[in-house]
Parts: structure tokens; sequence; C-alpha cells
């Protein structure tokens, strides 16, 4: 059987609870009320040595992660001893914003608040009222930055993927960092990603964190809209794992052991929603116990993490009767949340994986009344505990086991197996491991790209895109109008918090109609996120022209969407409700002090409702609109993909990320296919305004490696791949358009911002330790080629530390698609991956765009590489086929590097 996974340290931040001895505490003795929020939690992020200046740029959620972290891993015994800091991934949970999105989106669209201040105020008054309209738009663009707070580090600060980087830098943990979206199933799908990357050796610990906060009034609104409770609690856990062998050996402490957890969905086209089917909530847990090798009956306790709503909680329920038909009358307990921890959406799975562990750790039943017919046991084999019991042992010394099972809006399903850790041995044999569950972690299988899509600048689709490389000419341009207001955001040559120095950019309109052959209603397709109207495009071409959608019916699948878990549309719809806060901001303005309360009660609510984008009450797809993960779930459903749909965010290396998680789920067997990718539309005001706060951006356009290199010009995009084992491929007669060999990643645990050759370095060496060749027999390298001089430095130098060989048989070719897109942000590396396979499918070396003369300080000679600038002609070697390398790396010290391989059967 696979290797169970130890839990060896836990951490609990929820109202009430400051760790692992309280959160047991409560749940032994419920409280019948608890504090409803966090805003007590006080931490001191000095301790985290954190410069002010990126203090004032940290999201709430951040600093109780960093503080459940550090929990965590006291909790384990590693302060006073070492960690393997080189191979702890940090993986982190979240949904719905963060508060730091929400004021930064808000300040930016206050500058439209302010102008539309100062047009209202002489078409109330008259015109003689002109100059004091002028004057309360000005007092307001100066108030609004210092009440809604301000930093050049804004744009690093608000993003998720910078929590688990922060915690990696501050814990100096060097492993893959990310963060993961899949609504309420989040927890379920990080401790999945976890478990794999832990039993395909490709980290020895790993650090989960999920947690869940009320950002925004807009997601009860939101919930309610759709018929859902919104009585959402708030709280923050963590679990540090490690394999039960590593952790026996190092001496750990073992709450409990995970044996299995298995993840299904339940695909359907429309409105998200949860699955009421009783058939494929037992066949989800079933599959953990058979992958387990654990029969049902020797459960004794099932903790209900999330359920959905009342006809969802009943299937439920009628799985579990199913599952455990047979055992003995009243001997499973049920659990639930209840009043506390109560339903804490992104953090439920963990909450109640850290609950059972506890309970399994402490040999004790935890006691529940349930409050709701959905929550009460029935049947005869189901039972509630009154009162904090004695877990009695089990006949025959086997080891007690508990399970929790849970499941999403998305349609995702979810079941996970716990066993507890007798210190004498473990009971659970790890010999014989069958093939299902069993990775070759020296030289994993091929994964195969079966079907491809692209959308970019000039670009509507894959073909599109290797036009314009074959170009040799950018598509980067003005911004039009409609989507940059230079009078409002645009200063040439002017860094400041309020306003972009570049007008330039890759713009890509976002698709007016759904895909041919989908039906979705006018209502519900303008409430998608632009982000999701372009994902679902480019899924349609990757899954109907080039790949073959049809024959995934009734296989395990992943969707997974490298992507900005802010999506614009939430923190716009947020603005919109915010715009009381501006209002208040604004009653204040010494300008208008003269006025009447009355008129300036009048003058606001003009203001207001000229600010507001819409006046529309929401519905229930607005919820879809707004999820991250919904980008995921809309694809899966829209195409009746049986696939666990989440969103993963690495800041720029997003996509590989995603890819990274998915190549794992592949070979680890929990899966038969996968889609994955990145999709970001980057050409908007507020990433404008924050990335050049930051001086991030160039002042002409990007030109990756060239001497006038000076910073990136944004560009929107999306690229989705295809993907299956090689051998189910070639079983199946899939057409093959090329191979991936090896994923590494890595975090360098130094800087947010500046770029790092170690980590960029381990992160390529950690990919050529799953293939049999060498950097030498890389013929081509898609470099992540942000256009700083700096960045453009670091990557050449950490291609030297690894690709410069003996007997390179040819200069290493270097390019990078940011030179014709600009940078796609979360879409970046699956632009590169695109650009890498088609390059290679033509035989044809890519060009540079817009490379004058290659900066004189870059160490090409020592690899030695070359850039070339126009289509070259992409010679075979003998006896090997073409390969290339695919680097992406991100703000936060992420790195990630991809090894990609032509396929030569020449099918497809």
């Amino acid at each position: 059987m696979p290797e169970p996974i130890a839990i060896i340290g836990i951490a609990c931040l929820y109202p009430g609870a400051r760790g692992a001895g309280d959160y047991w505490r409560l749940c032994g003795d419920p409280p019948a009320s608890v504090p409803s929020t966090l805003d007590d939690v006080r931490v001191d992020v000095a301790r985290y040595r954190i410069p002010p200046v990126q203090r004032r740029s940290m999201s709430r959620m951040q600093v109780l992660m960093l503080e459940a972290a550090r929990q965590c891993l006291t909790d384990a015994g590693y302060t006073g001893r070492p960690l393997g800091t080189d191979r702890t991934d940090v993986i982190a949970g979240i949904c719905f914003g963060l508060d730091r999105q929400y004021a930064n989106a808000l300040r930016v669209e206050g500058s439209r608040y302010a102008r539309d201040l100062e047009h209202e105020v002489p078409a109330l008054f008259g015109e003689h009222a002109r100059e004091t309209g002028r004057r309360a738009a000005d007092e307001l663009r100066v108030l609004l930055p210092e009440r809604l707070g301000a930093s050049p580090h804004d744009r690093v600060g608000e993003m998720a993927s910078t929590i688990p980087a922060r915690i990696a830098g501050a814990f100096r943990l060097r492993g893959r960092t990310v963060t993961l979206e899949s609504a309420d199933a989040t927890s379920f799908a990080a401790l999945a990603h976890a478990v794999n990357a832990l039993r395909g050796d490709r980290c020895d610990a790993a650090l989960v964190l999920t947690g869940q906060r009320w950002e925004s009034p807009l997601f009860a609104d939101a919930l309610a809209a759709k018929g859902l409770p919104a009585d959402v609690a708030e709280g923050v856990g963590a679990l540090l794992l490690k394999r039960r062998s590593s952790a026996v050996h190092d001496g750990d402490r073992v709450y409990a052991s995970i044996l299995g957890c298995a993840l299904e969905h339940d695909s359907r086209p429309g409105t998200l929603r949860y699955s009421t089917s009783v058939e494929r909530r037992h066949r989800v847990a079933r599959a953990c116990h058979d992958a387990a090798g654990v029969e049902p009956r020797s459960v004794r306790y099932v903790e209900r993490a999330a359920s959905g709503p009342p006809a969802a909680a009943k299937a439920e329920l009628d799985a579990l009767d199913h599952l455990f038909e047979g055992a003995p009358p009243r001997s499973v307990t049920l659990g639930t949340p209840g009043t506390f921890p109560g339903r804490t959406f992104a953090n439920a799975g963990l909450a109640g994986v850290a609950k059972a562990a506890l309970a399994l750790y402490h040999r004790r039943l935890p006691p529940h009344q349930p409050t709701t017919d959905a929550e009460a046991p029935h049947g005869t084999t189901f039972r509630s505990a009154r009162t904090l019991e004695p877990w009695p042992a089990e006949p025959g010394g086997e080891p007690r086991r508990a399970a929790v099972c849970g499941a999403s809006l998305t349609g995702a399903l979810c079941h996970l197996l716990l066993e507890e850790h007798d210190s004498r041995g473990p009971k659970t044999s790890t010999a014989g491991r069958p093939s299902r569950g069993t990775v070759d972690t020296t030289h994993p299988e091929p994964i195969a790209v079966i079907g491809y899509g692209g959308r970019f600048a000039d670009a509507p689709d894959a073909a599109g895109f290797w036009r314009v490389v074959h170009s040799g000419v950018d598509r980067i341009e003005p911004l039009p109008d409609a989507v940059l207001d230079r009078e409002l955001y645009h200063r040439a040559n002017d860094a400041s918090l309020t306003h972009c120095y570049t007008d330039l950019g890759a713009y890509m309109a976002a698709p007016d109609e759904p895909p041919d052959g989908l039906r979705i209603t006018p209502r519900r397709y303008k409430a998608m996120d632009a982000v999701q109207r372009v994902a679902l495009a480019v899924a349609a071409e990757t899954l109907t022209r080039h790949g073959r959608a049809d024959d995934l019916t009734g296989h395990r699948g992943m969707v997974a969407i490298g992507s900005n878990l802010g999506l614009t549309r939430t923190r716009r719809l947020n603005a919109d409700r915010q715009a009381t806060d501006l209002d208040a901001i604004a009653a204040g303005l010494p300008a208008l002090a003269p006025l009447s309360d009355r008129a300036r009660a009048r003058l606001l609510d003009r203001v207001r409702a000229r600010f507001r984008t819409s006046e529309d009450p929401l519905t229930p797809v607005d919820l879809d609109g707004c999820l991250a993960g919904g980008v995921a779930a809309l694809i899966a459903g829209e195409f009746r993909l049986s696939a666990v749909p989440v969103a993963v965010e690495a800041a720029c290396a997003s996509s590989l990320a995603a890819l990274d998680v998915a190549v794992g789920a592949l070979r680890s067997g929990d899966v038969d296919f996968a889609l994955a990718g990145g999709a970001e539309i980057t050409c908007n005001p507020r990433d404008l305004v924050l990335c050049s706060a930051l001086g991030l951006l160039s002042h002409t356009r990007i030109t990756p490696f060239d001497t006038a290199a000076d910073g990136f010009s944004p560009g929107d995009g999306c690229a989705l791949f295809l993907l299956k084992r090689l051998s189910d491929a070639v079983r199946d007669g899939d057409p093959i358009f090329g191979l991936l060999r090896g994923v590494g990643g890595s975090n360098d645990a130094r800087s947010l911002i500046a770029p790092d050759v170690d980590g960029q370095v381990r992160a390529m060496r950690q990919a050529f330790e799953q293939v049999e060749f060498d950097p030498s027999a890389v013929d081509y390298l898609e470099a992540h080629g942000t256009g700083t001089r700096v960045g453009d430095r670091a990557e050449i130098s950490a291609t030297v530390e690894v690709y410069a060989k003996p007997g390179r048989p040819r200069p290493l070719v270097i390019g990078s698609a940011k030179s014709f897109f600009g940078h796609t942000f979360a879409a970046a590396g699956a632009a590169g991956l695109l650009k890498a396979l088609l390059s290679m499918r033509a035989r044809t070396f890519p060009p540079n765009a817009n490379l004058r003369t290659p900066a004189a300080d870059l160490p090409l000679d020592d690899i030695p590489a070359r850039l070339p600038t126009a289509p070259e002609p992409w010679p075979a070697v003998p006896g090997r086929p073409r390969r290339a390398g695919v680097s992406s790396f991100g703000t936060g010290g992420i790195n990630y590097h991809l090894l990609v391989e032509e396929y030569e059967d020449g099918s497809g």
C-alpha cells in the first residue's frame, strides 16, 4: 500500500483557540457561541525580519498564516532542531480574496470616484462651484492612500502566493511554495497535493496551511444570492507532514497518519452547485479505502467537514450508509464542525483533519450536538457522542481509524482516511505497492501532451500564436482607451502610488460569446470574469481542435489553472459595495465643509450612483464569477469532465506550478488525465499602477537580454495543455505533441523581489534528477526573461551553473515569449511551454523580438549560448529527440523549471 503520511505538527487559530491544545479543549467541550472573527489575534510581525516598508503591504491572512506556521513548527519540535529545509514545501490554501487586494483595488478605483465627484459638484450646484469640485477631488486623491493604505510593495504584498513565499523566507524553507483554491474543497486539494509530493519523493516535509476570513461583505452576499448559508466562520490552521518512515526515523511525535486522500468531481454544466449524487460520494470514499487497503468497517469516527446544503448533506449520509453497510449498530460516531469551529469554508477540510487527528492521538471521541436534521445521524450504524468519550481499542490490536469527508460547491467530493500512530511500529505495511499510487522517483514516466490551445494579443488560437512568434514582431502597443483611462491613471515618467508611467501592453480582448456548442445564458456569461471567458475559449480549442474531449468521459481527471486568486470581477463588485466607504471619506473633505448636511448627502448619492458599475442585485451566478477555482470548475462542468478543479497561484510561475500539480497527480495514479496551464488578464489599471509603484514596468517595451532592458510590459494571455501518462496516451491512440519529462521547483527563501541564482539552480537540477539525460542534451531554453537587468543576469548566471557542460554539441539557443506578448504573469510559463512545443514541432528555433544588442554582462559565452533574432532551422541531433527547457520564476523567490522532449513516433 502507499506509504502513510504522518501528521507531526498542528497549528490552530480559531476564535477562542490559539493552539492545538485550545482547539482540542473546545472540540471536547464546544461552547454555545464563540467570537466571530480573528481580529483579536496579535502577531509580532517584526520577529519575522520583515522590513517595515513591506509590513504595510501585507494582508491580514499573510500575518495569520505566518503565525500559524510558527506555531506548527514549534508544535512539531522544529525550533531547536533542524528541518530538511531544502526539501520542505509550503502549500497554502485560501478562497475569495484578501483584504489588501480589496483595499488596493478600491484605492485605484477611487481615482474614478474623485473624478465623478469633481463633475457632480458643478452639475448639482452650478458652474460657480467648479473650483470647489476640483479642490474636493484633489483632497480625496491625497486622502485615499492614507485611509486605504498604500505602499510601493502592494503588488507583491497582496498576492496570495506571497503567503507561502513569506513563510518560506521567514523559516528558511527552500522547497516548492504554492497557493491553491478550490472553494470549500481547498483544504482537501492542498492536502492531496502534499501527499502526492511526499509519496513522489518531490519533498521530505510539507507545511500545509489553509484559512478563511471575512475579507469583504461581498462573500456573504454572494453566498446568500446562491441560496447558501452565509454563516462562514473564520479560521486558520496548519499541518506539518512527513512520510511516516521519515517521521519515525527522525523521532517525531506523530499525531496520526494519513492513509489516503481521494477527490472526485461531479461534472454538470450550468451554475456551480453541490453534488447530490449518492453514488459518486460512495465511489470517492470507496476509492480512498481501496487505495489504502483498509475496509470501511474498521473506521470508528467520521468527521463531516463540509457537507453542503441539506440535499447534499442527505446524499452524504446516504453514501456513508452504503459505505458502512454491514457494520455493527452504532459503531460509527459522526461529527461535524457544529458551533466550533463552525463552517470555515476553505479551511474546513484541514479543521476536520486536525480534529480527527487529535481524537486519534488522545484516544477520545469528540461530542457533537446536531443542530439540524442534516447533521443528525440516521440508520442503525451511526451515533453522536454527547460528551467527550474514551475511544475503545479495536479487537485484535488493530489501530483506531477515522475518516474526514467533504464536498464543494464546485462539484468536488473528498474523502480522507486517518490512522492512529503506534509508537511501537506502524501496523500498515508499506511493501509491495500496487501500480496505482506507485511513483518511479528516479526516472518517472513521461507525461504526454495530447492537446493544446492558446490565446494572446493578436493571436486568437495556438496557430496565431506561432504566426506572431515566427514573424519576429512583438504585439506590444498603446493600450485601448477602454482599457486604460489615461486621464486618470497615466502620467509619463512619473512613478507614484496613483499612476502608471507607461501605457503600453499586449492587450487581448476577451470573447463576447461562449464557444460553439456550449449552452450558457447571456446573464451567466456576463457574470463571468474575463479570465474565465478566455480560459473557456482556450479549453474548447485544447479539448476539441487538438484533443479529444469525448474520450475523457468516465475517466478521473484534474483541471489545474495557474491564476491570480483575486479575480478582477471580485475586486470590482467589492468596490461597488464599498462605495459607501468612499462616501465617508468624501463627507469629511474640507472643500465640502460649507455644504449643508442635506446638500452633501444629495451630492454623495449622485456620485455613488455614477461610480458604481452595477446597481443590479447579486444572482446565483455571481459567486461563480468571483472564484479563481471557478475558472477550472467552469471548464470541468461545461465540458462534462470528471476532473477536480483547482486554481494555482505561484506568482509569475503559476502556470508551471499548475503543471507541476497536474504532473504529480498523474504520476501518483490519482488521475488519468489533466488539463493544466495558466491564464491572466494583466492589462488593467490596477496592475499597471501597482507595478509602476515598484518600478517593475519598462518605460518603453520589454527587451529581454538586451542592453536596453529596463523592465517588463504587461500582456494578457492563456495557454492550456491536455495531459496523460505516455503509456495511456499510446494505448488510447491519442495524438502526442510532446513529452513533459521533468519538472523542478524551489524557493530561494531570501527575497520577495530580487532574483536568486541558487534558487533557480535548485529548480533546474531538480528537473534533471528526473531524467536520464544531462543538460548538454538540451538544445533550446525558453527563458523567463523578464527584461530587467538584474533578472536577466541572474537567469543566465543560473543557466551557466546547470547548462554549461563539457560535450555540448551546439550552443544552447535561448528565447523568451515575453519579447512578443509581454509578461502575462500567471500565464507566463504556459506561454513559454506553448512556444517551446510549437517550435519543436516546426523544427524551428524561434527568434527574439526587439533584441538589438545583447547586454554585455550576460555570461552567454560560458555556456555557450546564443540569442537568435530570426527564425532558424532546429536540426536534429543523431540518436536523440529535440529537447527544451522552460523556466518560470516569480516574485517571492518562486522558481520552476520544466523539461520538454519531442515525441519521436511522429503520431499527431
